[in-house]
């Protein structure tokens, strides 16, 4: 699929199939999210892969109810490990470790909506109860849930700001 195309297929959906996504498409976008660039190429990020609905279910708790994380197939949780970017010094710690895992998770999505699969970026959640449904991971801090599934709505397009709302040249 030619990118532009992958961009205007993305959409946020919230209600899953209840079939299993092969591994191989899932391989991929465990890849994609793997190449994605990161500040001094350290990689500052894990993700969790949950399969479990029992866990599922936990992560959609901790996210205040949000159900429809239990539906998808899989759930994605991308977490920030600042030691891995404690070079950069506070900036690296604080903000580079987050803009990572947030590249990281924008490259899954797409590589999901590319391969004819539906996502939704869930950033809504206690983090304290992610960890735990995570095995309380030390030095990490949760920045994104992203369910992945086969869709089972016809997702739609929302507006968007225009261009010369958003774009400031100086």
């Amino acid at each position: 699929m030619e990118f532009f195309e992958v961009l205007k297929k993305r959409h946020s959906v919230r209600t899953y199939q209840d079939k299993p996504i092969e591994e191989e498409k899932l391989q991929k976008i465990l890849e994609a999210a793997r190449s994605c660039p990161t500040a001094g190429n350290l990689q500052s990020y894990e993700i969790f892969l949950v399969r479990d609905p029992s866990k599922k279910k936990e992560l959609a708790d901790a996210a205040f109810g949000q159900d429809f994380i239990a539906e998808a197939f899989v759930a994605l949780v991308f977490c920030s490990n600042s030691s891995r970017s404690s070079r950069y010094g506070k900036r690296g710690e604080q903000l580079y470790s987050i803009q990572d895992a947030t590249i990281a998770t924008s490259f899954a999505m797409l590589a999901a909506a590319a391969l004819d699969l539906a996502s939704c970026w869930v950033g809504a959640f206690d983090d304290r109860e992610v960890l735990k449904v995570l095995g309380n991971p030390k030095g990490l801090v949760p920045v994104a849930i992203l369910p992945i599934g086969y869709t089972a709505e016809k997702p739609y397009a929302t507006s968007r700001r225009k261009l010369e709302d958003l774009v400031h040249e100086v």
